[in-house]
């Protein structure tokens, strides 16, 4: 099965082409760097000529109220170039509880997106994921100064960009879920919790300090909305083993 991966040469990307290959099929990365531009169409017949199925995990470069004209027209485009080389399966990266935050500009165009893909000609699937062990860096870096950072006691299930990927790349071998698929990691966490976890294996001093609107996470009303349902698909890495793994 030939596979075209859009934002095939990123993090998540690049780990879902590999396993695609691993598992025998034939995946090809589609970006800029491979002559594929989302918001213009241009490269994307020749990117999805002979493809069987479309993962688009492709990101806006902002986070702001500009990501909803991104993914209205990225997914506009892809899901037309799709249906004029016969794509018979869309599948897409989206985040757990992205319908319950209205509050934030990404989350509402990342909810647009999955409508516009329910509405489109094609088969799909929507992969949400939580947050990814990866960006906890930048989470910190967001609200912190040299002795302190502050974050909200927000309740998350975070998981290793890997098992994205795999997650991504399961859905992409099977037949179309038309509907959602949840992935997410083995321990809730609080988000101020995971924050001294990640100081503390790093043996940085500052203290975390709790504030419930601090950051982007801040915006977030109610408990448990970026916790997924009793049916998702576990992962097995751990935070604390993958901070081990990290040295």
């Amino acid at each position: 099965m030939k596979v075209t991966v859009i934002g095939g040469t990123g993090m998540i990307g690049s780990q879902v082409v590999r396993n695609l290959a691993d598992g025998g099929h034939e995946a090809v990365p589609a970006a800029p760097s491979t002559g594929v531009d989302l918001l213009t169409g241009k490269g994307l017949d020749a990117a999805l000529e002979g493809a069987d199925t479309v993962v688009n995990v492709a990101n806006s470069p902002t986070f702001d109220e500009a990501s909803l004209d991104f993914f209205r027209t990225a997914t506009g485009n892809l899901l037309a170039a799709g249906e004029r080389a016969g794509v018979r399966h869309q599948v897409v990266l989206s985040i757990v509880g992205v319908d319950q935050v209205p509050e934030l500009d990404y989350y509402r165009a990342k909810a647009l997106q999955e409508e516009l893909l329910r509405q489109g000609p094609t088969p799909y699937s929507i992969v949400r994921a939580t947050q990814f062990f990866e960006f906890m860096d930048a989470v910190l870096s967001w609200t912190s100064d040299e002795d302190t950072v502050r974050l909200p006691a927000t309740r998350i299930q975070p998981m290793a960009a890997a098992d994205v990927a795999a997650a991504v790349a399961e859905a992409a071998a099977g037949a179309p879920l038309n509907g959602i698929r949840e992935t997410a990691g083995p321990d809730v966490f609080r988000l101020d919790e995971l924050g001294a976890i990640t100081l503390g294996a790093r043996h940085d001093d500052r203290t975390v300090v709790v504030d419930d609107t601090a950051g982007l996470f801040g915006a977030i009303k109610g408990d448990g909305v970026l916790i997924p349902g009793p049916d998702a698909r576990i992962a097995p890495t751990g935070y604390r083993d993958w901070l081990a793994a990290r040295g």
